[in-house]
């Protein structure tokens, strides 16, 4: 006899109708305000939203090193479905100050672009944040 396991799915919709994300500062207070440690390792975090950019949730999706996370692209995509999200903003943290995104932050940008495309979820932004320097915005760069 052969068993199956069980596969649930489940999220819990609290929306903060006053939260809504309407400019790349927006995110900056957001992530600012909840991320606890900024200056140890880089992480990466994300924002979940609805049609009216109003903030589902916020979820840490990796924790790296001093200069380096990886990130499963898959994973955030299951989660943005999970929760019905259409919309998201990225970000992740330089401890080291720099607001210049690497190479591979460009790449993973694009790697996130093409993904959301695919599914019909909007990437409003990826935030590059640090503990003393303020942000660097992909949006108002246009380098989405």
């Amino acid at each position: 006899m052969n068993v199956l396991s069980e596969i649930k799915v489940s999220y819990s919709q609290k929306i903060n109708k006053d939260l809504v994300i309407r400019s790349s500062r927006d995110s900056y207070k957001y992530f600012d305000q909840y991320w606890k440690d900024i200056q140890l390792v880089e992480s990466f975090n994300v924002l979940f939203l609805n049609r009216s950019n109003q903030v589902k949730g916020f979820y840490t999706l990796s924790k790296g090193g001093i200069d380096t996370v990886i990130v499963d692209v898959r994973l955030l995509f299951s989660i943005a479905l999970k929760t019905l999200s259409t919309a998201i903003v990225v970000a992740h943290n330089h401890p080291s100050g720099s607001l210049t995104p690497s190479k591979s932050d460009d790449l993973l940008t694009k790697k996130i672009k093409d993904a959301s495309k695919l599914l019909g979820i909007t990437l409003l932004d990826h935030i590059i944040l640090t503990p003393t320097n303020g942000y660097f915005s992909y949006a108002d760069e246009a380098k989405l």
